[in-house]
């Protein structure tokens, strides 16, 4: 079969579609109570429900083909380098968003609270020197990955019993969002496809990836271990029907990146959803920014918070898209600049 391109758009394509996604769920909160509780709307809900697992699995899944991809070509400490640069960015954002959250200098604690960024970042850094160490031996890392994968979820229901400080990362009684139990579990899943696709071959990433949906089902469908907390919200089963569905969507897009010919990959809706999943993580700023925080006293949530009907909400959700669209741009354009620039001081 086809050797991947350098580039894999279908994960490009997946983290697209969360952003969209994503903005999509946020916007339910300006919804009326009751259209949230409506068929529709829990549907909608269930949807969203795989926007967190995409983005952490693409997360895992580029992390470990960049380590790989830099060990076969001799420039993997440049890769490291750049890599930590990235996850530092990643942390200082997930920092920005919850001091517009929460009165972080008042109460410092907030600053620690784990949200989606923080699992990503926090989770990436934990596994980025496992993934340096392995990256020149691929079929070790991919191994390694998945079984560190499959560990996580099937120990998070445990998570529930810890405390004191190291409670953040495991459960949510501090007030954590996404715990790295078990979210973490979605890293080392995707950098094992990760691993997959370094190796050059993609008939290699399909049959691994239906292989990972296939675990999915086995969480999903098998028994739980005996001794998980009774009120436990993160058993395996909880998540094993989420990768079953992830897996098959990563199988679809890259189907129709590498199997559909035409000129459709070029069209303006991909190079949309592929412009948002090149930049999810403004996409994941600026969306929040716009919906919650009140710039100039205004915010779409202090206008429409909790009082459009179904009309109104996609109205305003296509509105949302385009501002957070414009802001991206903008900040893409800026940073090519001041990349330009500092290249041009090292010459």
């Amino acid at each position: 079969m086809t050797a991947p391109a350098d580039r894999i758009r279908a994960f490009d394509w997946l983290r697209g579609l969360a952003v969209l996604f994503m903005i999509q769920c946020h916007a339910l909160s300006l919804l009326r109570p009751p259209l949230r509780d409506s068929a529709l709307g829990q549907q909608l809900v269930w949807l969203d429900g795989l926007v967190a697992p995409s983005f952490i699995f693409s997360a895992g899944f580029f992390l470990a083909l960049v380590q790989v991809r830099g060990a076969s070509s001799g420039s993997r400490g440049r890769r490291v380098v750049k890599t930590l640069r990235r996850l530092a960015e990643v942390l200082f954002v997930a920092t920005l968003v919850n001091w517009m959250w929460f009165p972080i200098f008042r109460e410092p604690k907030w600053i620690l609270r784990v949200d989606i960024l923080q699992c990503i970042g926090l989770a990436l850094v934990i596994a980025l020197p496992l993934m340096a160490l392995l990256a020149p031996r691929p079929l070790v890392l991919r191994a390694v990955a998945l079984v560190l994968g499959v560990a996580t979820f099937v120990l998070s229901p445990y998570g529930e019993n810890v405390h004191g400080a190291w409670a953040a990362l495991a459960n949510q009684s501090t007030g954590a969002v996404f715990p790295l139990l078990p979210w973490a579990g979605y890293v080392y899943l995707g950098a094992s496809a990760g691993a997959t696709a370094g190796l050059g071959e993609l008939g290699r990433l399909v049959r691994w990836t239906a292989g990972l949906a296939f675990l999915g089902l086995v969480l999903w469908k098998g028994p739980s271990l005996p001794g998980y907390p009774a009120a436990s919200a993160w058993l395996p089963g909880n998540h094993g029907n989420r990768i079953v569905i992830l897996c098959g969507l990563v199988l679809v897009l890259l189907a129709l990146e590498y199997r559909v010919r035409g000129g459709w990959k070029g069209s303006a809706p991909v190079r949309f959803v592929e412009f948002f999943g090149a930049s999810s993580m403004a996409g994941y700023f600026f969306h929040e920014m716009f919906l919650y925080y009140e710039w100039f006293g205004f915010s779409f949530h202090r206008y429409w918070g909790d009082r459009c009907g179904w009309s109104n909400y996609w109205v305003l959700t296509g509105a949302l898209i385009a501002c957070t669209y414009l802001m991206v741009m903008v900040t893409d354009r800026l940073y090519r600049i001041y990349g330009g620039v500092m290249r041009a001081r090292s010459l």
